[in-house]
């Protein structure tokens, strides 16, 4: 680790663009795989289930995987050149995940960290570091540079900004906004991840027929979609549809399993108490469609809407609010589908079910349609973008 002025370099010393290699090069799937190896022996990570999952994403067979649902035979295709990634301050692992799909779309990296300090970041870029000692590695150290430094230095984000051929820019829309501001190559491929919500649906009837080992199993994976992350993740559901007429007793069954699973394992911080207070207090005074609400606890607050309507979250909920909505047919989703909208995770309907239905609706919004428990699960395709084919170049040859 080396600080030089303003900048401190986690892993590598310089920002260098190196000859870009083919998607999914041997090399780099290997170097994923050690990574992936030493995160999953690492002592320290037991109490960071963050990065078990990225140990599970980048071992060798995952990726392997992926790679078989996105080779295209016949084609010549290489990265795109330097990518400069912005990651955002709220997700401590993304910065890696941001990282890997610069790797394997065959593409040198600079990748700027939170300046707020995550063990995580440290424990990853040590990681990192250790194994591009490797001597099989001499070319790929050069594709990675892992820098932190403060988010108002702009000279920074402007030098990298004019030197690198695409920027994956993950944050807030106003951080988005700024960013693009600064001038890049005439050539260069800007993909923002911006602000965005997420829902779940839920089949009533066919969740009170579940089994009780079953209940648990579907909250604990609801718990894991929300909790595990704060409710940050775009990804993560902010309002619970309810599709079916015995939904009363499904919610409370819901709710309180969920309840159980909050007290016995979620730890907030103390300003969600506030946070969480606050917004409902709101709510009361100005949100005239809330049905009913109920808190069962400081880390699970619960809004009842009499209806959905368009624009519902002027801002995402956090640390367990969450807002729920009866619905009898199934195309009143439309009034919540927009381009802000990414995830729905789901549960009591079959995929072939909700294919033909999305595919029928053709609704202006939505990206991922997930069953609970999945949502976090992140993937080469994010946010309606095909990141492997976006971050590199094709050859055509006739």
């Amino acid at each position: 680790m080396k600080v030089n002025n303003n900048i401190e370099y986690l892993v590598g010393k310089k920002a260098k663009l190196t000859s870009a290699l083919e998607p999914f090069n041997s090399k780099i799937i290997n170097l994923l795989d050690d990574l992936s190896k030493l995160l999953n022996n690492d002592f320290n990570n037991k109490n960071f289930p963050d990065l078990k999952a990225l140990s599970f994403f980048c071992r060798k067979k995952n990726i392997l995987s992926l790679k078989n649902k996105h080779e295209i035979k016949d084609s010549i295709r290489f990265g795109l050149g330097l990518l400069f990634h912005i990651t955002p301050s709220n997700i401590p692992t993304n910065f890696a995940y941001s990282l890997i799909f610069g790797l394997v779309s065959g593409n040198s990296n600079i990748v700027k960290v939170p300046s707020k300090k995550f063990d995580e970041v440290e424990i990853i870029c040590k990681s990192i570091n250790h194994i591009l000692k490797k001597k099989i590695y001499f070319k790929i150290k050069n594709m990675i540079t892992i820098v932190r430094y403060n988010k108002n230095d702009n000279e920074l984000t402007k030098k990298y900004s004019a030197i690198c051929d695409a920027r994956l820019i993950w944050g807030g829309n106003n951080t988005i906004t700024d960013i693009k501001k600064f001038e890049t190559k005439p050539k260069n491929i800007d993909i923002p991840f911006a602000d965005r919500y997420s829902i779940s649906l839920i089949n009533s009837e066919k969740f009170l027929k579940l089994p009780e080992y079953k209940v648990k199993n579907l909250v604990k994976n609801f718990y894991n979609d929300t909790y595990a992350v704060d409710q940050n993740a775009c990804s993560s559901p902010h309002l619970v549809l309810w599709k079916g007429k015995p939904n009363i007793k499904a919610k409370k069954k819901f709710w309180l399993y969920l309840n159980d699973l909050v007290k016995a394992k979620y730890d907030p911080p103390l300003i969600s108490t506030i946070d969480n207070y606050s917004r409902l207090a709101s709510d009361v005074i100005k949100n005239k469609n809330i049905h009913s609400f109920k808190s069962l606890n400081k880390s699970l607050y619960i809004v009842t809407l009499k209806k959905l309507y368009p624009n519902l979250f002027p801002e995402k909920t956090k640390w367990g609010f969450f807002y729920e909505c009866n619905i009898d047919n199934l195309n009143n989703i439309d009034h919540v589908v927009n381009r802000s909208l990414q995830t729905m995770t789901y549960f009591g309907f079959s995929k072939k079910f909700l294919h033909v239905f999305f595919k029928k609706n053709n609704f202006y919004g939505i990206d991922r349609i997930v069953p609970l428990g999945q949502a976090l699960n992140i993937n080469l395709i994010w946010d309606g973008y095909d990141l492997i084919k976006i971050l590199s170049r094709e050859i055509e040859i006739k």
